[in-house]
């Protein structure tokens, strides 16, 4: 199960380039076939802090600042694709709304 709503970004490398611009720095990311749901919290903390940290429009990740404007580009299908967790949370959602 994910711990941190953080490690969904990671499923959506192109949301994040988008949203932090010039200077964002992808190689400091945990690598791509990584499952999301196994990276520790901290990790994915310090790999948003490093990827951003020479952003030249944005701030360094923070969490007050950019976790819920991030989670409104994420790519849902790239997230529930990269989450057996998120996968099941959708799906209960959609049972319970009859969808």
């Amino acid at each position: 199960m994910v711990k941190i709503m953080e490690s969904w970004f990671l499923a959506d490398r192109d949301a994040l380039k988008a949203f932090f611009g010039q200077g964002f720095k992808e190689n400091a990311l945990p690598a791509a076939d990584n499952a999301i749901e196994g990276i520790a919290k901290q990790q994915v903390y310090r790999s948003l802090e490093q990827a951003t940290s020479n952003c030249k429009t944005k701030a360094v990740y923070g969490k007050g600042e950019h976790s819920f404007k991030l989670l409104t580009k994420i790519d849902p299908a790239k997230v529930i694709q990269a989450s057996p967790w998120a996968k099941r949370f959708v799906d209960e959602l959609r049972k319970k709304m009859d969808v």
